[in-house]
């Protein structure tokens, strides 16, 4: 009698389906193909049997549970269905197609601000296949309050990305995984660690627990993103010389929004807060304004004042350093009738050293390797390309220095430099063809960025997608929301 019951329980389950049925299981089944033509997981095949037995067919039970007569046990699951249903949701969106990114620092403003919520296109450049699948989707590298890792280590999968809508142009904004950040002191995570070791010392770094934490490796896409312009691609060569970007030795236009760190010398007149706010300089910009001297009180044989010489009424004035300022900017502060010279506070580095100073800049890359280079500038680099081949039979240590990092760390290869000769895979070599694309990429806000000028190229695998439009944007100055840059560009040039 109860297997009478059971079957005819069954019949009822497994009625003809209707039209919406139908209309659901074709689909499901179109975009579980289309996805394995995209993506190549055969694998994903298998769910087409699935769809169609739980919309159509209905062998199995798949929602029997939500028949139950007792209403805990019914509400429990329907709270873990809806919750599995999100995370595996959210887990696909975020890894194919869409991914939100804040804008954590200044490094691009006055193009993306501090505040803006991106929406990150993964299929403008291809989305980049799972390298580590066992993660929790919305948790990059740590579980919130916890402070234990978001995901499981192994098993690591290869590099892989499908075909996407574009590639990589110059002046795109791109996020990308932070390729520095492979490896991070605990304590010090928003410090770079190659830098961190530089100036603290390795063995300081590694035994010093108790200041520097324990010493963490992340795969590549649980790396902190980042979000930069794209200024060098593959096989070019990149160089600075005054703030003014060369490729492969001729100028290239800056971004209309760049900005500068300036010195600006006034004839006596303080400048005033709302002065500053006229210009559009923000909370954090206006903290930063380093030395603030009046330059009656500095040394008249100094080269500070054979720089900024009195003003046109007799006085020495008041000198302000550090002011970050677009171009626009600065002519207009030059406009102002009490303000006597402008000048980005690079020039000033400069002619100080004309002078018999001695400013470099301290961590520019490779830091291992020291160029002793001028503020503002950056020595010729060359910029890796997939199937290129780089020769070390000339200038040996600053090439090993400048590309170690691309060998070792992001192709994966055993890499030895010892008397004068490179070993690759335990074999002596005088070259090495590289497996990857590399970028360059640089913030806008060229003084404030930490960016490749510092840790280097940004490698293919290590790309996440391009910004669209700025779904919010948060004023942290105001307290309120910046309505004029909701759903505007998140690429802006």
């Amino acid at each position: 009698m109860e297997k009478n019951s059971s079957n005819q329980q069954n019949k009822r389950e497994r009625r003809k389906p209707g039209m919406k049925q139908w209309i659901y299981a074709i689909l499901a089944s179109v975009c579980c193909i289309a996805f394995v033509i995209w993506t190549g997981y055969w694998a994903v095949l298998i769910l087409i049997p699935v769809f169609i037995d739980i919309y159509i067919t209905k062998f199995v039970p798949w929602g029997r549970w939500k028949q139950s007569n007792n209403r805990q046990v019914k509400s429990i699951l329907d709270w873990i269905d809806a919750i599995l249903f999100a995370l595996v949701g959210v887990y696909f969106i975020n890894t194919f197609f869409f991914q939100n990114y804040q804008i954590p620092s200044s490094s691009l403003e006055k193009s993306l601000l501090v505040g803006d919520f991106l929406c990150v296109s993964k299929l403008s450049y291809g989305a980049r296949s799972p390298m580590t699948p066992f993660s929790l989707p919305l948790m990059q590298h740590t579980f919130p309050f916890f402070g234990f890792k978001s995901y499981l280590e192994k098993p690591q999968l290869e590099y892989k990305r499908f075909k996407g809508t574009g590639h990589i142009e110059r002046n795109d904004i791109v996020v990308f995984n932070y390729p520095s950040g492979d490896t991070v002191a605990s304590k010090f995570q928003e410090v770079d660690y190659y830098v961190l070791c530089k100036e603290a010392g390795r063995s300081q770094v590694w035994t010093n627990k108790n200041t520097y934490g324990d010493i963490l490796y992340r795969p590549v896409d649980r790396r902190e993103n980042y979000v930069k312009r794209c200024i060098g691609l593959p096989g070019e060569t990149i160089s600075i010389v005054g703030d003014t970007v060369y490729i492969n030795g001729k100028p290239i236009e800056s971004p209309e929004k760049m900005q500068l760190l300036y010195c600006v010398q006034t004839n006596g007149t303080d400048i005033s807060s709302a002065a500053f706010d006229d210009l559009g300089l923000s909370q954090e910009d206006k903290k930063r304004i380093g030395m603030y001297q009046d330059l009656s009180e500095v040394d008249s044989l100094s080269y500070v004042r054979a720089i900024f010489p009195k003003a046109k009424n007799g006085n020495p004035g008041f000198l302000y350093s550090g002011v970050n300022m677009t171009k626009e900017m600065a002519e207009e502060m030059k406009q102002k009738p009490f303000v006597e010279k402008v000048i980005p506070l690079n020039q000033f580095y400069k002619l100080a050293n004309r002078m018999g100073q001695k400013f470099v800049q301290p961590t520019i890359y490779p830091i291992t390797y020291d160029m002793q280079t001028q503020p503002g500038d950056l020595h010729p680099l060359w910029i890796p390309k997939k199937g290129e081949t780089i020769k070390f039979d000339t200038d040996v240590d600053r090439k090993v220095a400048t590309y170690i990092r691309c060998i070792k760390n992001y192709e994966l290869n055993d890499f030895d430099y010892r008397d004068g000769k490179v070993y690759i895979n335990g074999q002596q070599t005088d070259s090495y063809t590289f497996k990857l694309d590399y970028y360059f990429m640089m913030g806008d806000n060229r003084d404030n960025s930490a960016d490749s000028r510092v840790w280097g190229f940004v490698p293919e695998d290590h790309v996440v997608g391009k910004p669209l439009f700025i779904w919010l944007s948060l004023d942290k100055d105001k307290n309120g929301i910046r309505w004029n840059r909701l759903f505007t560009s998140g690429n802006k040039k």
